[in-house]
């Protein structure tokens, strides 16, 4: 199976597949533009899998379930993810940031650099970073082997995980 990691942004979405990790939109357009934009990079991203796959999506903060911008380039990437088939899961920021460094109320740079010292992976974008490790989450799991050790105070971040949401 297939396992995409996706930090929705209007101004910056990371994502990662099994053989990249970028952001989206381009910078260069504006308004609804980007929206499209966004649009089609996720697409790009899931068109014509040879397999089954699984998206990690990183969901709005509870507080924040109607916020604007954000929201649309939620809903947008969930709108690309059903029109493929692609069942995808949604996971909190802090379940994230428990997944990635056993606290689930680190900051940014403390992803980056539990990322860094698990793999040696530079990579100085938060957004692919956070993606990076969306895509983690989908690989522990359905208990795949490419997956990364971690130790089972980070893995406790998955009981808080529900159910993937299918397409």
């Amino acid at each position: 199976m297939i396992v995409i990691g996706i930090d929705p942004s209007l101004t910056s979405t990371g994502i990662c597949t099994p053989t990249d990790v970028w952001t989206a939109p381009d910078p260069r357009y504006k308004g609804d533009r980007r929206l499209h934009d966004l649009w089609l990079q996720v697409n790009m991203a899931v068109t014509g899998l040879d397999e089954p796959a699984l998206a990690i999506i990183e969901d709005l903060p509870t507080h924040a379930h109607g916020a604007g911008k954000t929201g649309m380039a939620q809903g947008v990437v969930r709108h690309c993810l059903i029109d493929n088939g692609i069942e995808y899961v949604t996971v909190v920021a802090s379940t994230l940031k428990k997944f990635a460094t056993g606290k689930g109320n680190c900051g940014k740079p403390d992803m980056r650099m539990e990322l860094y010292k698990r793999t040696g992976l530079d990579i100085p974008d938060d957004n692919q970073v956070d993606a990076w490790w969306l895509r983690q989450i989908g690989l522990h799991l359905i208990e795949d082997p490419g997956r990364i050790d971690l130790p089972k105070t980070h893995l406790a971040a998955l009981d808080k995980i529900r159910p993937a949401v299918a397409a």
